[in-house]
């Protein structure tokens, strides 16, 4: 699957650009703040519909305008395909496939996919764990239609059984009849996620494993976990045993909204003790395997994108991380850095072509 060209009208600090790329190294260089990071942000809205960075939508219109257009035009199984995302103020978000309005937006995560690796995904090691199963979420959503769906009405019926929780503490009276329906509901969809889940990072640790050992040139242990209260008990008798906790809390303290990947370096903690560029390997370690990972169920390469990744990577992780990603194993890739001497000399040195792009102040030319 390749872009091969990117329309934008009044997208964040862009009024108008139009850019056409090569199929293998896109590289876009300029000083903090010239918006190139917003180009790979584009390329985002385009393959699962949404910012990387703001989930806001009508934030990324240009100040002072009222409605954003990001247009793409993809080459995929040898057919061409276009796609467009507009947006009016005051008005619904319209995401098009050949011109043709898609009637909910889920349907098309997965058709396009795509690997963003940025600054931002610190997040992963540093915030709660929320933000990691978000991750494991959206991988395995891009490859299994249904899981999103299934996902969705979880957290239903979890917001049904919360909602009910709340009551129970206002009205001191509770109804065991319709407490054993909300949780036979959340077990249901619950156990269906917890499943794929499992199979999921099964398949995905080896991955992970595989580029960790290559970027770190076997000289650090590092370890990727699944962890799940599902392991420990059967989901409906956790939930009977928690109920006085989850009365006295107003919420439900079990399940597999609970889920965490755990992350660590020579078995000890990856956020406290792995030094900057020990965190961001293991970040960049964690979204190559994705990129396999779809590959592999997907029988395409999807697009690769490198959000000012060079930073607090030592000169032979650089090396070995741009060596393996411009070759054979991964299609095309899309780049950000502030320094053109930089990118020339890692391209030259590993002798793979690159198209360059100066960035300033959304303004795009060829170098």
């Amino acid at each position: 699957m390749w872009l091969k060209q990117l329309s934008l009208l009044n997208f964040k600090n862009y009024s108008d650009a139009e850019i056409s790329f090569s199929d293998t190294v896109n590289a876009f260089v300029g000083l903090n703040g010239s918006g190139k990071t917003n180009l790979l942000d584009a390329i985002h809205y385009l393959c699962l519909c949404k910012s990387y960075f703001n989930p806001i939508d009508i934030q990324q219109i240009k100040i002072g305008e009222d409605i954003f257009l990001i247009q793409g035009n993809f080459e995929k199984n040898n057919q061409l395909e276009q796609i467009s995302c507009g947006l009016k103020r005051n008005q619904k978000k319209q995401f098009k496939r050949n011109k043709k309005e898609y009637e909910k937006l889920a349907d098309h995560i997965g058709q396009f996919p795509l690997v963003m690796i940025s600054p931002y995904d610190i997040n992963l090691v540093m915030d709660g764990s929320e933000d990691r199963r978000k991750f494991m979420d959206s991988v395995i959503s891009q490859t299994n239609p249904n899981y999103l769906d299934t996902l969705i009405t979880y957290n239903k019926h979890l917001s049904n059984r919360n909602a009910f929780l709340k009551k129970i503490s206002e009205s001191r009276h509770l109804d065991l009849d319709l407490l054993e329906i909300y949780n036979d509901q959340l077990v249901e969809s619950g156990l269906k996620i917890f499943e794929v889940r499992k199979a999921f990072m099964l398949e995905f640790i080896p991955l992970f494993n595989q580029y960790y050992t290559y970027l770190s040139g076997e000289q650090e242990l590092v370890d990727l976990k699944f962890q799940s209260q599902l392991f420990e008990a059967d989901f409906s008798s956790q939930l009977v045993q928690s109920l006085s906790k989850d009365r006295a809390l107003e919420r439900t303290t079990v399940g597999i909204h609970k889920d965490e990947l755990n992350f660590t370096i020579h078995g000890m903690s990856l956020k406290k003790f792995g030094s900057q560029g020990q965190q961001k390997s293991f970040l960049i370690a964690l979204k190559l395997a994705q990129y396999k990972y779809f590959v592999e169920k997907k029988g395409f390469k999807p697009l690769l994108l490198l959000d000012d990744i060079f930073d607090k990577l030592d000169d032979l992780r650089i090396e070995k991380l741009m060596s393996m990603v411009s070759h054979h194993d991964f299609g095309q890739i899309f780049i950000t850095d502030t320094s053109m001497d930089r990118i020339k000399a890692i391209f030259d040195k590993i002798k793979v072509d690159i198209k360059i792009f100066v960035v300033e102040k959304g303004e795009v030319s060829y170098a």
